[in-house]
């Protein structure tokens, strides 16, 4: 049953979702505490649990992403990725939002793209094609590879919430179906793009800035390009390092039996607590913290070591290699981009999840009893959930780690919240991410526009058929798999 309280309680969750999303960056965590002060002091209710064992692998990836970028290494993949560009031109439609995609897969942020948007522009124009065909389409890829990325935190967190609710999944099996989903997706927001407004030579706004020197000096004047650029042997080491980590990471992933395994006392399921001669009473699971053995309270059993760890023993560990001897400057790299922004995601993460955990696990009979039979009937309808709470807090890694465990309280199994993992990314809807603002302004031609009416922009319109084509293929993947 619904009350007056816990609609305004929500409606605490929204207002800080909504004021943390106009000031975007830091504030999207910082201002969610707000929100979880309000709801702990002012309504009395139990503080939720923040997501820290997402958050130390984010750190963890990002700290390796970041001092490979400080080696040089991001110099060179944006590097391979404009050679190909500028050898087939005429496909840049197609291999600029494959390009984005890819860089994003590797290193689990769409935040390493912006060094490639101006070349995409530069060549769409120097051939002739409108750039906001390739340049929105690529924007959308360049946040759709982060579920698509085993270090990515939205795929971490799938899999670390799914073990924990009884849906044994791996990276490698989530990579199984959302990386071919999301290419799917991808190549139809392309196709649909390919003849996406009028083109260059026809466009009459265009024309008309053609005619004025100095904007046609601004359009066609510049030469954006990487590949005059010298790239050190010891960047491209770190590259190699870093790719090693990441395949490490998989076949650990897959090869799970190798993984060492531990001998530890825990609780007994169920079990009361202990009452000692004296009176004092312990909970099963203070006693088995104590690695005290009682029968029927706590036990004896192994437990293997967990693939989150593996994951941040990984990852630290290759960027120590890089620093040590691919010449990556860790102040350089906490001055980069990649380390930035991920550590901009950290606090996010940090904030929203546990706002939204802490309302959502509060009133989690009562979801069920409001939820629990649309959802039973329709489980599909979860993934529209998920894309509209990811427009209002801009992190596909948020998503998946405050509403997730909601999904698995409603009875929604596990190969269903895989296919319809796509559907975690909605934030082009309201153009107010960075990549699509970068986007808009690298390309000079202004065909990338956010629009008059502010939803009209040139995200949408690809951003919708990735995510409609996307989920529908990945849920009749992770149909058909599991």
């Amino acid at each position: 049953m619904v009350t007056l309280t816990m609609v305004i309680e929500l409606l605490v969750v929204l207002l800080a979702l909504y004021v943390g999303s106009r000031y975007g960056s830091l504030a999207l965590g910082a201002i969610s505490g707000i929100g979880l002060a309000l709801l702990v002091f002012g309504f009395g209710m139990k503080p939720g649990s923040p997501p820290t064992d997402v958050i130390y692998i984010i750190i963890a990836a990002v700290t390796c992403a970041g001092i490979m970028q400080a080696s040089g290494g991001m110099d060179w993949l944006i590097q391979i990725a404009e050679k190909m560009l500028r050898k087939h031109p005429d496909r840049i439609t197609f291999l600029a939002p494959l390009s984005t995609f890819i860089l994003t897969v590797l290193v689990g942020t769409g935040h390493v793209v912006y060094t490639l948007m101006p070349i995409i522009c530069d060549i769409s124009l120097k051939q002739g094609i409108r750039p906001e065909r390739p340049c929105g389409v690529a924007s959308i890829a360049s946040q759709v590879g982060i579920t698509c990325s085993p270090i990515a935190a939205a795929v971490v967190a799938f899999v670390t919430i799914s073990n924990a609710n009884g849906f044994d999944v791996s990276i490698p099996q989530v990579l199984m179906i959302s990386f071919p989903a999301c290419v799917c997706g991808l190549m139809a927001a392309a196709a649909a793009s390919y003849h996406r407004g009028l083109d260059l030579d026809k466009d009459p706004e265009f024309q008309a800035k053609l005619k004025d020197p100095i904007q046609r000096e601004y359009i066609y004047g510049s030469n954006a390009t990487t590949l005059d650029k010298e790239i050190p042997q010891s960047a491209k080491n770190a590259v190699y390092v870093f790719l090693g980590a990441l395949c490490v990471i998989v076949l650990f992933a897959i090869f799970q039996d190798i993984l060492p395994s531990y001998s530890t006392i825990k609780a007994v399921k169920g079990a009361p607590d202990f009452t000692f001669d004296d009176g004092t009473v312990a909970s099963a699971a203070a006693l088995a913290k104590a690695k005290v053995i009682i029968p029927g309270i706590t036990e004896a059993s192994t437990v293997q070591l967990k693939m989150n760890v593996v994951i941040q023993i990984v990852m630290i560990s290759a960027a120590a290699i890089m620093i040590l001897f691919c010449k990556a400057s860790p102040v350089k790299a906490v001055h980069g981009a990649v380390w930035q922004s991920g550590m901009v995601a950290v606090v996010a993460i940090f904030g929203i999840a546990w706002l939204a955990d802490t309302y959502f696990s509060n009133y989690t009979n009562e979801m069920q009893a409001m939820l629990g039979d649309i959802v039973a009937k329709y489980n599909w309808s979860i993934a529209l959930v998920f894309f509209l709470v990811s427009v209002l807090i801009n992190s596909q890694g948020a998503v998946v780690v405050s509403m997730l465990p909601l999904a698995y309280s409603l009875g929604i199994p596990g190969p269903v919240l895989l296919g319809v993992l796509p559907s975690v990314y909605g934030y082009f809807f309201i153009p107010n991410y960075p990549s699509d603002i970068a986007t808009v302004n690298f390309d000079r031609s202004g065909t990338t526009v956010i629009g008059k009416y502010l939803l009209n922009h040139s995200f949408m319109m690809p951003g919708l058929i990735h995510i409609f084509t996307a989920t529908i293929v990945a849920y009749v993947l992770s149909m058909i798999i599991f």
